[in-house]
């Protein structure tokens, strides 16, 4: 399931420019700088998403190789998720709380985002499968929200949105739009029984290749 350097481009290209442009609506909004400036930092944050659904994407195939089941990749992603959930809420708690502030107001944050990550990690699965949900939650909530720490260093409401919505914009694109981007010999995202069927034959090729290596170190000692 290559995508050739032409598809690529087109990731990018498109990400950019529908990240800045989204960003630079809401900065415009918001009234934050001139129209320079907004541009810029909307471009900066669009940049910093990509480099984090790249990163996601490697990422993704070592947790596959290092855990040997995608069904216990999902379950560690999903125990991650929770602790992203309680460190954003926290965390900011604990840092820029005011005196009477209470952890639950701290809540609405990471509350709002994850119902967000699950809405298009519900798209992402009924786009392709069951099986890409939890990896698309994962992308939508902790790697958006590693993406969106720098704008919580001054705990600027307006600063804080003004990075997120390019962000989720870039993110929501690249996730949606990346199987469209892959070449199937039918033209086609694989179904639930197909990927099934190919971690089956994966584990079994694990498998056939340990007793080979077993057999032939048996082979050396008989020597």
């Amino acid at each position: 399931m290559a995508v050739n350097a032409r598809k690529v481009v087109f990731l990018f290209w498109s990400t950019l420019l529908i990240g800045t442009v989204a960003g630079t609506i809401i900065g415009l909004i918001q009234g934050i700088g001139g129209y320079f400036v907004v541009i810029v930092t909307a471009a900066l944050w669009t940049v910093i998403a990509q480099m984090g659904f790249f990163a996601y994407l490697t990422i993704h195939r070592f947790g596959l190789g290092v855990f040997k089941s995608a069904s216990l990749w999902n379950k560690v992603q999903l125990i991650i998720i929770v602790f992203a959930f309680f460190d954003l809420m926290f965390f900011r708690h604990y840092f820029f709380a005011g005196e009477g502030d209470t952890m639950l107001g701290y809540a609405i944050m990471p509350t709002l985002l994850l119902v967000y990550a699950v809405f298009v990690a519900y798209l992402k699965a009924k786009d392709t499968n069951r099986h890409a949900f939890i990896p698309a939650l994962f992308f939508m909530y902790v790697v958006t929200m590693i993406e969106w720490i720098p704008a919580f260093t001054g705990d600027d409401l307006s600063f804080i949105i003004n990075a997120v919505v390019p962000l989720l914009v870039a993110n929501t694109w690249q996730l949606l739009v990346l199987h469209r981007l892959h070449e199937m010999p039918n033209g086609k995202q694989p179904t639930a029984e197909q990927w099934n069927k190919w971690e089956r034959e994966g584990f079994e090729e694990r498998k056939k290749e340990k007793e080979n290596k077993k057999n032939r170190k048996k082979a050396r000692k008989n020597a």
